[in-house]
């Protein structure tokens, strides 16, 4: 009987770096995928990497912070099918070393810090669902199924 390979959902962690009422945002440029549009601090797990170590790692490449995992929280998780299925886990953290500066310019043009319940009309939508719903306590999402 020949084998079957199971299916492997790709997976990403985005950071809620919250402040004041208010979320830091970076605008996406020349990556090919929602240019012009705000999102989060946000990458690919790696192998052999727990969803922490990943938030972590992501947020010292793209904005030059530290952030201890004791401070990390679970905020949101969507599960979406545009062009493939992916898993994005949203954490928020509201304590953390350093001062976020844009540390991937070649990815992103501009930091913005955006009150909670105002996100520019640009933000990526599916990170916009994804705030509105770490807002109301909604701890679970999907995208693009219906």
């Amino acid at each position: 009987m020949a084998s079957k390979e199971r299916f492997a959902l790709p997976c990403a962690v985005s950071l809620l770096l919250v402040k004041d009422g208010k979320v830091l945002l970076l605008r996406r440029h020349n990556t090919g995928w929602q240019d012009g549009k705000y999102g989060v601090p946000a990458g690919h797990i790696e192998g052999d990497e727990s969803l922490t170590d990943a938030l972590l790692r992501e947020a010292y490449e793209e904005i030059g912070i530290n952030i201890n995992s004791d401070d990390v929280a679970f905020a949101h998780m969507t599960h979406t099918k545009s062009n493939r299925e992916y898993l994005y886990v949203y954490f928020v953290v509201e304590r953390w070393q350093g001062q976020p500066y844009n540390k991937e310019s070649d990815k992103c043009d501009r930091l913005y810090w955006a009150p909670l319940d105002r996100l520019p009309r640009n933000t990526v939508p599916i990170i916009r669902k994804a705030i509105e719903g770490y807002r109301e306590g909604v701890r679970y999402s999907e995208d693009g199924w219906r």
